[in-house]
């Protein structure tokens, strides 16, 4: 994210008059920043704009799809020799690919988790990919109610489906079963990714009519970059060609009429003019590739390390590594596979037989050098790589499974949140969508600051909150708390809030003891709140007193228990690509 703390706007979408605003910030621009992924810069103010939609809050391979025997859509990233066309200006049948998507959006309440917030409509663009599916921006139906599309020249919306939806990549995938959405449709197909100032033009459904619209531009950069929606950092392309609210998962062509990417946020500062963001085809292809595997998104990989650059001869001297070479390994998160084969002072100087610079960069294309991120990337959840190393001045090489990264404070919630009520304590998990509602003011330095920087020991780990007390009788005294971290139930360390509601239904004491930081108790009467919870919940007109995921067994995923005894929120740390700090997540 190279230092970016980043503004983070929804300006690729439009929003029906019902709207508050017609362009809303993220949590990184006019409200308290998500910095667990970003470190600020002091020489950098600028903003980061998606191309988003939600309401009230603020590699040098082609790629080509075509249909296989049953009908489904293949990706292949090695097309290098492919025959390029004259160049050709965008056909009509092109720009009658591209569709403007209607959304109604049903958010979660993660101050009253047990309900859902208003609803609200927003616009975007989309495009035809072929066997009865389009491409769009994940930000532009998360949390949808209902989902249509309209045609160019049409004035009939059709039902669509959402059948899968990359946070961190910012892609979704719907479709549409009514067979005369397809009549006449001609799908477009990828293209391999630009060099720089090649020709770009962006099509969509932007503020300012109902008609489509086309705008110019070159690339300008090529790089691994902060992807706002779903703060995490994967290739883009950077051009200038105008890019606003409602071209949001519009498509991007180049001068073949090939797609080579989605539209999806902009960059706005008073340093900068027309700077905007393209996905390009080799996240878009890895997101379809891994659709078309396990049937269902799984991520984007993480080797789970934090890292940093070796610039220094006398460091590299140190750690008896050749000039010029490596990554310095500074921590290895307790969830990743590679907490079994890397440690703290390793040095990666390869990453599947390719050569790791001391800056953390690859080489890229013929002549161009790139983030070591990209190379994880391009992998798949699941796959193993080989990771070279230097330990202790000895060569070695390791291997190890790549896995989807596991967040302590997660920065998006899929479903509605979890939540346990008893004797009107209302706990949930802590997340970012709860911080950017609440406010940051409302949590405290100490938890915030856990929130941010502290990393998650064992999968399934949680941190669990009083959110709020319902007043009773039963919780006289405890009225005026709210948002602290519960780490106890009598005695026993809370790993998520499965556990806490596992650890409550199988309690035999005669009290209920929740200890919080700092050793604060609550101590609740058992058969009392047993008789006081059906009144609290009828009178604040909640349904049931937990969420439905809590009904279900639970499961313990810790594993190694001896990972509880961890404290890896003692050094502060971040989410930040390389930058003038030497930091990186990979």
């Amino acid at each position: 994210m190279a230092a970016i703390a980043a503004l983070f706007s929804i300006s690729s979408l439009s929003f029906s008059s019902s709207s508050r605003k017609a362009t809303f910030y993220c949590s990184c621009c006019a409200k308290p920043p998500h910095t667990r992924k970003h470190v600020f810069n002091k020489n950098r103010t600028h903003e980061v704009e998606r191309v988003s939609q939600r309401r009230g809050k603020e590699d040098g391979h082609a790629v080509k799809s075509v249909k296989n025997k049953d009908k489904s859509l293949l990706y292949d990233y090695d097309l290098e020799e492919q025959q390029v066309p004259d160049s050709i200006d965008i056909a009509s049948s092109f720009l009658n690919a591209v569709v403007k998507v209607y959304c109604t959006h049903t958010a979660p309440d993660y101050s009253l988790p047990w309900q859902k917030q208003r609803q609200y409509a927003s616009t975007g663009s989309a495009f035809m990919i072929g066997d009865g599916k389009l491409l769009t921006n994940a930000h532009c139906v998360e949390h949808s109610s209902q989902v249509k599309v309209k045609k160019r020249g049409d004035d009939t919306k059709y039902v669509a489906k959402v059948l899968a939806i990359g946070i961190e990549c910012d892609i979704a995938l719907i479709s549409v079963e009514n067979e005369k959405f397809w009549k006449g449709a001609e799908p477009l197909s990828f293209g391999r990714l630009p060099s720089l100032q090649d020709s770009v033009t962006v099509v969509g459904y932007p503020l300012g009519g109902d008609t489509i619209s086309v705008t110019k531009g070159i690339v300008s950069r090529i790089e691994v970059t902060s992807y706002a929606h779903g703060a995490s950092d994967l290739l883009g392309i950077q051009i200038d060609a105008a890019i606003n609210s409602g071209n949001s998962g519009g498509p991007a062509f180049n001068e073949q009429g090939e797609c080579i990417g989605v539209a999806f946020q902009v960059y706005r500062g008073d340093d900068a003019e027309n700077i905007g963001y393209v996905i390009p085809t080799t996240v878009v292809s890895h997101f379809l590739n891994d659709y078309e595997r396990n049937g269902k998104y799984t991520g984007f990989p993480s080797l789970g390390v934090l890292l940093q650059k070796m610039e220094n001869p006398a460091l590299s001297e140190c750690l008896k590594v050749p000039d010029h070479e490596g990554i310095l390994v500074r921590k290895v998160e307790p969830t990743s596979s590679a907490y079994d084969v890397l440690k703290k002072g390793d040095v990666i100087v390869s990453f599947d037989g390719v050569g790791v610079g001391n800056e953390g960069t690859v080489p890229f294309r013929s002549s161009e050098r790139i983030g070591f991120r990209y190379l994880i990337s391009q992998k798949y959840c699941g796959d193993v790589a080989e990771v070279g190393i230097i330990r202790a001045g000895s060569h070695m090489k390791v291997k190890t499974v790549l896995s989807a990264r596991e967040y302590l404070v997660p920065y998006h919630i899929d479903e509605s949140p979890s939540y346990l009520i008893v004797a009107g304590l209302v706990f949930t998990p802590l997340s970012e969508a709860f911080i950017e509602e609440e406010g940051e003011e409302s949590l405290g330095l100490k938890l915030l600051a856990k929130a941010r920087y502290s990393l998650a020991r064992f999968r399934g780990e949680q941190i669990v909150i009083l959110s709020q007390v319902l007043a009773h009788d039963v919780n006289i005294g405890y009225e005026d708390m709210g948002n602290e971290q519960v780490v106890k139930f009598n005695g026993t360390a809370i790993k998520n809030i499965h556990h806490l509601a596992d650890l409550v239904d199988a309690c035999k004491e005669k009290y209920f003891i929740f200890e919080f930081e700092d050793n604060y108790l609550v101590v609740v009467d058992k058969e009392k709140a047993a008789e006081a919870s059906p009144r609290i919940l009828k009178d604040n007109g909640i349904p049931t007193g937990r969420s439905a995921d809590l009904f279900a067994p639970y499961e313990d995923l810790s594993g190694d228990n001896r990972l509880l005894n961890l404290d890896i929120g003692d050094t502060p740390v971040s989410n930040s690509e390389i930058d003038s700090e030497g930091l990186l997540w990979a």
